[in-house]
């Protein structure tokens, strides 16, 4: 009979945690399909809100990051996949906010650096997001 508690498991994330981290990577990906509706239709608007929902992101990432930081700090919470989840989240951040700051570009100036920065970032939030909820799993569960 194998012992379930000889792997070391990660400690799920507090429910505050979780419902930040929930609530960047579909403002971030909204940036995303913000940013592909600005490039095919040119409407300027499709940039405004790309530019408002990577605020809102990075409101968002900027607490969950903090919060990341502190759990890595406490040596209970600082396993493989927390590490790996942390430096996810930080690339996002930072993605996010270069994202933030080519958009606060004239129009087509943000063009094509925009969309490729707002990808990546989306892309990094959803596997932040997927690592962080993977804690959930627990023991034995294959």
């Amino acid at each position: 009979m194998p012992a379930a508690h000889d792997q070391e498991v990660a400690k799920a994330l507090h429910p505050l945690h979780a419902a930040l981290l929930a609530g960047v990577a579909p403002l971030l990906v909204c940036a995303l399909l913000s940013d592909c509706a600005y490039a095919t239709t040119q409407e300027t608007q499709w940039a405004n809100f790309a530019s408002w929902l990577l605020v809102g992101g990075l409101v968002l990432a900027g607490v969950v990051v903090l919060w990341a930081l502190i759990d890595l700090l406490r040596k209970r919470h600082r396993t493989r996949s927390r590490i790996l989840y942390t430096v996810i989240v930080l690339a996002m951040v930072a993605l996010g906010f270069l994202s933030a700051l080519e958009h606060a570009k004239d129009g087509w100036g943000a063009m094509p650096q925009g969309l490729i920065l707002s990808a990546i970032a989306a892309l990094l939030a959803i596997v932040a997001t997927w690592i962080g909820f993977s804690a959930l799993r627990t023991g034995g569960a294959r």
